[in-house]
């Protein structure tokens, strides 16, 4: 018999979704409000307008001020944030179970009735350009934010999330409301709540609030055009080169999304991996260096990172080549492969003993494939996959010759950082 699912999801008449993960041993709980929209919805002249609308949802209500909001729920203990990324937004608050019925309230009247005042847009508009600014004193988080421009340029995918100083210069209040008007809809909603609060409370709590969203239309983000990727330099004093490539994979739907995980553990996730054992064990070039996947509706990226010294640049670029080459070479041992699918499953499984990452699993699954998704499957599928599926992603993956790279560091121009990358 199949053991019962955790997981039960609900969809209102106008679409809203309520998802709801059964953990009666915790003593918190996790709620979020999700918007399935993100800056890759954004039209051309709405660069950083769907992160400005995420701020601009904590400065007040009919009822309550900026201040009320917050204190509601740090009032009992618990916490209030919100983040934007490319195709989606998150509103999301945790407290004592015992308070859910509070921390719904305030997240469902943000959600609902936030009154976007002009004063408050002016000092948010502000604190965005002081947000913008602070980036460029994270070269790391500079140089991926130029790797995205690298991998999707003039496309939304390619734009800076937070927006530019100029862009958020032009953004008027009839953006934001436009905005939210087309999609922040019922279709486009989800509420999800992860802890020891039963299914049929969530819903008591909730629906009607819920139900006050127009049903609207899904929301479509632009489609990714076939340009070719490029290579970004922002020539800083830094103390170190902070290197940043990308390769173009699959969405997140497609069924070598398995495969390209298990790639991306072994290439760099962890202690073990190729490019650690090799850039720091074996050469000493860089303290730290790391892979990543990501995964959107149609396209997504293979990404790897490193800082080091500017003068170890052009050997540690050869040495990701090498380790590169390997894996198109030749398929990976039964050995490393079962350690890296049990990195994986071990990961995940760490990650859903916390109600807010149970949270986003919902939310998330949800918004890529229509429902939630068991980890069981989700294990299953990263056992199943084989040393030839591997090899034959990173044949189709690795392509230097193709590659995104992004510099953020002194003494390498574009075409010298081009050349060590393609050539």
């Amino acid at each position: 018999m199949k053991p019962a699912s955790q997981y039960t999801v609900t969809t209102l008449g106008n679409g809203a979704r309520v998802a709801t993960a059964w953990m009666p041993h915790m003593r918190g709980t996790s709620v979020g409000i999700w918007a399935d929209v993100g800056g890759r919805h954004e039209k051309r002249d709405e660069c950083g307008v769907a992160h400005f609308l995420e701020h601009l949802f904590f400065k007040g209500t009919a009822s309550r001020s900026a201040r009320e909001l917050t204190a509601a729920v740090e009032g009992v203990g618990g916490y209030l944030n919100a983040y934007t990324t490319e195709d989606h937004t998150c509103y999301y608050a945790k407290a004592d179970a015992s308070h859910f019925a509070t921390v719904a309230e305030v997240l469902l009247e943000m959600y609902l009735d936030a009154q976007f005042p002009e004063g408050e847009m002016e000092k948010e508009r502000e604190v965005i350009r002081e947000e913008i600014l602070s980036l460029k004193d994270s070269p790391s988080q500079w140089a991926e934010d130029l790797l995205s421009e690298s991998l999707w340029p003039r496309h939304p995918l390619g734009r800076p999330l937070t927006g530019t100083l100029e862009s958020v210069e032009r953004i008027t209040r009839g953006h934001l409301l436009g905005f939210r008007e087309r999609h922040y809809t019922g279709v486009n909603t989800l509420f999800t709540v992860a802890g020891p609060v039963s299914h049929e409370e969530v819903l008591r709590t909730v629906r009607r609030s819920l139900e006050r969203l127009p049903r609207g239309k899904k929301s479509r983000p632009s489609a990714v055009a076939g340009r070719p990727s490029e290579v970004r330099v922002a020539a800083e004093e830094t103390g170190q080169a902070h290197l940043a490539l990308g390769f173009h994979t699959c969405s997140r739907t497609d069924p070598g999304r398995f495969a390209l995980r298990l790639l991306s553990v072994m290439l760099g996730e962890n202690m073990s991996s190729r490019l650690f054992q090799t850039l720091r064990e074996r050469f000493g070039y860089c303290y730290s260096t790391q892979s990543s996947a990501v995964a959107f509706e149609e396209s997504g990226a293979l990404c790897v990172y490193t800082d080091l010294d500017p003068a170890k640049l052009a050997r540690a670029v050869a040495a990701i080549r090498r380790e590169c080459g390997r894996f198109t070479a030749r398929e990976p041992g039964r050995n490393e492969l079962r350690m890296a699918a049990q990195y994986a499953i071990g990961q995940t499984r760490l990650a859903l003993d916390s109600s807010t990452q149970q949270s986003s699993w919902m939310a998330e699954s949800l918004m890529a494939l229509g429902r939630v998704v068991e980890p069981a499957e989700v294990e299953g599928a990263l056992l199943a996959v084989t040393g030839a599926e591997v090899h034959a992603c990173a044949k189709k993956v690795l392509c230097f010759e193709k590659a995104g790279a992004a510099l953020v560091g002194p003494g390498v121009g574009a075409e010298a950082l081009e050349k060590m990358v393609r050539w």
